[in-house]
């Protein structure tokens, strides 16, 4: 099966420079909700950044909800822990977020509008409950405390995202990724593998 790339005017390259348009609409609204957050975002400034007119944000996305929920679509990407032993699963996760903290401005992003704005909330709700929830019931002891354990793996998790990216508190930012690491893992771990108190 072969994939025509006319539109649907049949004009030759429509689908190609339609998709470079979502493109560019998505890549200017995760640089200026990471700047300007969600509420002082607007789609006028996004199709500005973007070099297209406002309504064809408007005509892709529907409204700056819909934007939002687009342009942070975000994986994980979490580490398969089956190869990883249980004791090191806590450094294996402390590693691969601060990797993907510094690799990935969306995160940063969508942190910045969820500590703000209800939609961006529950778009880092749904991110963490999606993933790292799966990533909890692979190690921990209890399937009956696997939420519990997942939420508190997340509070230190953002909360060092929140610290050294966002609020970007000299001593947090100081720290090398080694001492992140060091510090944080044995916390996650016990946080994962641990008896219930």
């Amino acid at each position: 099966m072969t994939v025509s790339s006319t539109g649907p005017n049949g004009a030759p390259g429509a689908a190609r420079r339609s998709d470079a348009t979502r493109s560019a609409i998505l890549a200017a609204a995760r640089e200026r909700f990471a700047a300007d957050g969600y509420e002082r975002a607007t789609i006028r400034a996004i199709a500005k950044d973007a070099r297209i007119d406002p309504s064809m944000v408007m005509r892709y996305y529907g409204n700056k909800d819909g934007l939002f929920a687009a342009a942070v679509a975000i994986d994980l990407r979490l580490p398969a822990l089956a190869a990883v032993p249980r004791d090191e699963v806590g450094r294996a996760l402390v590693a691969h977020f601060l990797a993907l903290w510094e690799e990935n401005e969306e995160l940063t992003a969508v942190l910045r509008v969820g500590v703000t704005n209800r939609a961006g909330a529950e778009r880092m709700q749904g991110i963490f409950r999606d993933q790292l929830l799966s990533v909890a019931r692979q190690v921990c002891p209890d399937p009956e405390q696997v939420p519990a354990r997942a939420a508190l793996c997340a509070a230190q998790l953002l909360g060092l995202a929140l610290t050294r990216y966002v609020l970007r508190f000299p001593p947090t930012v100081a720290l090398a990724r080694e001492e992140i690491v060091a510090w944080l893992a044995p916390t996650v771990q016990r946080y994962l593998t641990a008896p219930a108190p």
